[in-house]
Order: C-alpha cells, then structure tokens, then sequence
C-alpha cells in the first residue's frame, strides 16, 4: 500500500471548480470551461492510477498520517484507491466529461435559470461521488454518502416550483434522513461488534474483515441485523423496493440532472456500496456461514433476503414502467429494475454472477446515460415528453433516436450492446448455482422479455409510424393490444381512443393558439373517464380520475407543466438580470427548433433534419459518444478496462484466479474465504 495524495486530490479536484464557477457566474463560457476542465483533470488523476491497481498496488491518504488527527477512536477518515474504487471513480469521472458538455447545450438550449447554481451543485455532486469511490471505511463512505444528498438536492429542486420542493424534500427524506439513518445505525453495530474481540475497525477488506467474521461468532443476531441494515441505507440510493419511489418523483429535474441521478453518481453509489458490503465488510464466506433460521423453511443464508427483493424489484419495475407515458418517467422504472440486477448479482455470491453484476454498472451507465440524454435532446428541440406524440419523431431527430435504440437494446440485454455481456454472466452464476437460484435466473430472463415490452414501442413509434396514422398501443390496458382505430384524422370519430378510454389527452389543456396544433383531439374526457396515461407531465396524480371534470387549474399553475409552457414563472421578472445569472454571452444555436411549446408534431408534421443539424453538437457528440461507448462495452468485453477490473475484484475477494472460480465448488470457495 503506497501512501500517495492522489485519491485526495481527485476527490478535491471539482470541489476546487465550484469556487471557479461561482467566480465566473457573468462569464458563462468561462463557467462552463472550468466544469469540463475540473472533469478532465479528475479523469486524468484517476487513469493515472489505474495501471498500478491494475498490478496489485493500492494507493492510500490518511487524514491522521497527514495531519496527526484522528478522526475517530480506532477508525480514521481515509481515502484508498484500490480496484473496486478505481472502478466506479473511472466511470464516474468519464461519464462528466460528456455530461459537462451536454448540460452545457441542455441548460442553453432552453435557457434555464440559475446555471451557476447548477454547474455548481453538478461539481460538487462528482466531488461526493468520487468520495465514495475511494472510502476506505464506512465512516469515510457514510460522510461522502449524505454529502451527495445535500448537494443533490438543490438538482432536483432546481425549477423552485412547488412539484420540485415536494420532490426534493421527499428526496432528503428518503436519502440523507432514511438512508443515513440506516447506514448510520449499521456502522455503530459494526464498530461495537468488531470492538468485542479487540480493537474496533471499519476498514474494507477484501473478502470480508475478519474482526467482524470472528465477532459474528458471538453475537451472530446483531451481525445479521447490521447487514440488514447497511443493505437498507445503500439500498435506498439504489432503489430497492419499498425505498424507491423519490427516484421517478427527482424526473422534475433537468434532464442532465436525471442522468447524474441514473447513471453516474446516485444511484451507482447505492449499488457501489452494497458491493462494499458483500464484498469487503461481510464477504461471500460470512453471508453464507451466518444463515438465518426461518419458522418453517429453515436456515437461509444472510443473501437470499437481499436476492429475494432484488429480484422481485427488477420485475415489478419493469411492469410499472411499461404503463408510464412520459418517457422520463418510464426511463426512472427501468433505472429502478436495472439496478435491481446488480444488486442480485452480487447477492447470489458466484464468482460469475459478481462480475456480471460488477460489469452491469458501466454497461447500465452508459446506455442508461444514453437514455436521458435522448429524452433531454428531445424535450429541447421538440418539446415532446410523451411517447404518444412521438410518432415519426425520429425524422426530426435521426441520430437521437438511432442512439436511443442502441440504449433501449442494452438496457433488454442484446448483443452486441454491453448490457448482454453482463447479464450473460449472471445467467452463468445463477445456472451454476442452481436449486432456488433457477427462480432469479427466471427473473433475469423475464425482465429482458419485459425490457423489450416497453421500450420498443417507443422506437417503433419514432421509426415506424407517421403523425397522422399512430396506435398509442398500451400494454397493460384493454382491449388487449388496443384497438385497430389510431388517431389519425382519417378514422372514424367514434371518441374511442386505442387504449379503450376517451379519445384524447388527459394531461393537455386544450388552447386557443393558432400556432399550436396536434394531430389529436385535445377536448378533456368526462369524469368517468379511465386515464390510460397519468394525468400530469410529471405523472404526479393530485387529483382522482374522478374527479378529473372539476379540475379548473390552467395549465401554467399545473404541477409539471412548466416544462411544457416555457420559462418557469417563478422567477420575479424583477430580478431576471440576477436570477438568469447567464443570459450574457450565450449563443443561440436551437434557431430552427420546433417551438411549439406542448410536445408531439407542428401542424404540418415534423420536419426532416439530417443527424447533423437535429440539434447543437453540445448534445449530439455526447449522445454519440456514450452511445458507441455501449457498443464499445459490448463487442470488446475482454479488452475493456471495466471487465478487468471486474475479474480483478473477484479474484481478491475470492483469492484465486478468475479462471480457477468456476470449477470449484461455491461451498469450498466461501470456505476458503472464511479461512
């Protein structure tokens, strides 16, 4: 272990361009340039790293060697860059790279407010992130952990209406109080167990401590219960069914925020932490050797729980997802089932099925980034949120939705998308495992079939159908499959739309602008009337179906319409020059956008644009790189980084080569692990 300042400095590196931010809030191309270039230095401090973890080296800081403080009785606030946290730092800090630019053309593309504040928050949020990374206990961990709520926070509530309040508010309540709380209460009971049979430690080793294997021989109630609960405080962030509503609710967020949350920071440090706690806190050898009796079943051990919800979440996820409309909405659903497959990976302890649930973090990360991005590069050029107006949208928006098909393919799991191969190496562990493991390799499978139920409609919408001839096709709505009637204007006009409700948009209020038009019907249903799609853009439901015929709020006062009418109406036009703290020096480059300001097509359809002049670059080249990037994972799996590393964590939780694990029997490898 080298004692080096690196791990120290990539974590401070973005804190430092928060105060450059700031410093630049009247120069916007300035601000944005010290984001990309805080991104690029942490991306540069990180690789230079990686070759000496690669080849067994560890890089260390300690607060106490470099200050004589320590921070905690028996336990020191330290950062350790070892291969588990140079996994997630390197994707972390490359996926800001392209986030930085692509929030760049998001945010001035539709003139947001308060950029600063934004880049600010959005730096700070990497600082967190890379934090986690490079923990090298759980003291260190939980402190990054909340730091990364508070600072997310303002993200979420970043349009200050009040839909963004509730959401942020929910958001704290759910991450910094519930799972803090959770992570919090597992610590102490770790700190206290470990003191039992000599000095405490909450140091991450590889294959589990070994203070808290010989405590759990003891007192083995209460290491089972903190198990239980470090994996409800990381479970949190990583959206474990029932702790996971805050994330479809955080979609009020701008886009690049959604991306951050889903791909690169938040949620990943939930998974990441429960790799912490199987792998380096617990280890495969103490889950499996501290079973839980259960009145009429018997023993199970500690990881059959956590399997058991990760694999009803996957399902259950990606069901409700295939009733959500808005796409940002049905995207969150499928983040929510995406990162139950790492977490029951992990959770079922084969050699094969970690790696895949390892590897699944970088592939989920660049085809769900893909994803967002998408959805923003569409809300900003067409203000369209819903798949049901998208209809032949991907004539407008060629290469969007050419790259929005290469995410949806690895989000199901096809070749050659990188998704596949990590969840080819599931399906290996659980096959290997077998018994009750056969039931999560079926919910493996299920959940790719149901994977391909909802997303590809929304492809075969943009390229497959036309403005005036669509079928909104519900999935879960009757009749089954809908009926053959579109909303084309050539149909009969019997009122009966496809999903067998009233023909028409629940959520649009119909408008009296000549320079406003659909291809449907915009006349509200009655009071009886079932909504096929939730009734507001933000898919929040404040009122009953029922009472759908009393609601008389105008569309600017809605809860999450403010996307769809333009600026956000809060802000006091008294203080614009203060609160658009970036309207100076900002070039227009969205001068041929459809404004029409209420999603789905102009009046005379969409217009061709070639995948060049869809939309600006700043978008374009980021949805473009992070979509080969998932190619890239795909096709070359055994010569990216990601699945070395991947094999590399394994091995030295496990202590043999990757190549030796799968001929040994799972009950000799954890019994070699305890040992």
């Amino acid at each position: 272990m080298v004692e080096d300042i690196r791990p120290l400095a990539a974590v401070l590196v973005s804190a430092v361009a928060i105060a450059l931010i700031v410093a630049s809030h009247r120069r916007p191309n300035l601000r944005e340039g010290w984001s990309v270039l805080a991104a690029l230095t942490k991306f540069g401090i990180v690789v230079s790293m990686l070759p000496a973890v690669m080849g067994g080296e560890t890089f260390r800081w300690s607060l106490a060697d470099s200050t004589g403080i320590q921070f905690l009785a028996g336990v020191d606030f330290a950062l350790r860059a070892d291969p588990l946290g140079i996994f997630f730092a390197l994707l972390a800090s490359f996926l800001w790279i392209f986030t930085s630019f692509y929030a760049t053309g998001y945010m001035r593309g539709l003139d947001e407010h308060s950029q600063t504040r934004f880049f600010a928050s959005f730096a700070a949020s990497l600082s967190a992130a890379v934090g986690i990374a490079f923990a090298a206990n759980l003291v260190t961990i939980f402190v990054f952990y909340e730091l990364l709520s508070l600072v997310t926070y303002p993200l979420v509530a970043h349009n200050e209406d009040s839909e963004a309040r509730i959401a942020g508010r929910k958001y704290l309540t759910y991450t910094f109080f519930g799972g803090g709380v959770f992570l919090l209460a597992g610590t102490v009971m770790i700190y206290w167990l470990t003191s039992v049979v000599g000095d405490p430690t909450l140091a991450f080793e590889a294959g589990g401590m070994e203070a808290l294997a010989a405590a759990a021989q003891a007192e083995p109630v209460y290491a089972q219960a903190a198990f239980f609960l470090l994996i409800a405080g990381f479970g949190v962030k990583a959206a474990l069914m029932p702790l996971h509503s805050w994330l479809a609710d955080a979609m009020v967020a701008p886009t690049p925020v959604s991306g951050l949350l889903h791909a690169v920071a938040v949620v990943k440090s939930g998974a990441f932490g429960i790799a912490r706690v199987i792998l380096e806190v617990y280890g495969p050898g103490l889950i499996h050797d501290l079973p839980l009796d259960v009145p009429g079943i018997g023993e199970v051990g500690l990881n059959i729980p956590v399997a058991l919800v990760a694999a009803f979440t996957l399902t259950a996820a990606s069901i409700i997802a295939m009733r959500k409309d808005h796409l940002k909405r049905r995207l969150a659903y499928s983040t929510t089932a995406q990162l139950s497959y790492i977490v029951l990976g992990l959770s079922m302890l084969h050699p094969y099925a970690m790696v895949g649930a390892l590897f699944h973090i970088p592939a989920h990360a660049f085809a769900k980034l893909t994803l967002f991005f998408c959805a923003g590069a569409i809300h900003v050029e067409t203000h369209t949120d819903y798949i049901s107006e998208m209809a032949g949208i991907g004539k407008r928006m060629p290469l969007t939705m050419a790259a929005f098909t290469v995410g949806a393919a690895g989000m199901a799991g096809l070749p050659p998308i990188a998704g596949f191969v990590s969840k080819f190496y599931m399906l290996i562990g659980a096959g290997a495992m077998g018994g009750e493991y056969w039931l999560f390799a079926a919910a493996l499978l299920l959940s790719a079939v149901l994977n391909v139920a909802y997303f590809w409609p929304v492809v075969y919408t943009a390229f497959f159908e036309s403005e005036d001839r669509h079928d909104a096709k519900p999935l879960l709505e009757f009749p089954r499959g809908g009926l053959r009637r579109s909303y084309g204007p050539d149909q009969p006009d019997d009122g009966i739309a496809t999903d067998g409700g009233e023909k028409g948009r629940p959520d649009r209020e119909p408008t009296d602008s000549p320079e406003v038009s659909d291809t449907e019907p915009t006349a509200q249903p009655d009071g009886d009337a079932e909504y096929a799609v939730d009734k507001y853009p933000s898919d929040h439901t404040t009122a009953d179906a029922g009472d759908a015929s009393t609601d008389t709020t105008s569309a600017a006062d809605r809860p999450g319409d403010d996307d769809r009418t333009g600026h956000d109406d809060a802000v006091d036009q008294d203080d614009a020059a203060d609160h658009h703290d970036d309207a100076v020096g900002v070039v227009d480059h969205h001068g041929d956008r459809d404004d029409h300001l209420t999603g789905g097509p102009p009046a005379d359809g969409w217009q061709r644009h070639s995948p060049v002049t869809e939309s600006t670059w700043l978008m374009l080249a980021p949805i473009a790189v992070i979509a080969t990037g998932a190619i890239v994972l795909g096709i070359g799996p055994d010569y990216a980084v990601f699945l070395e590393l991947a094999t590399r964590i394994v091995e030295g939780v496990f202590g043999m080569p990757f190549e030796e694990l799968g001929t040994v029997p799972l009950d000799e490898l954890v019994t070699e692990v305890t040992d």
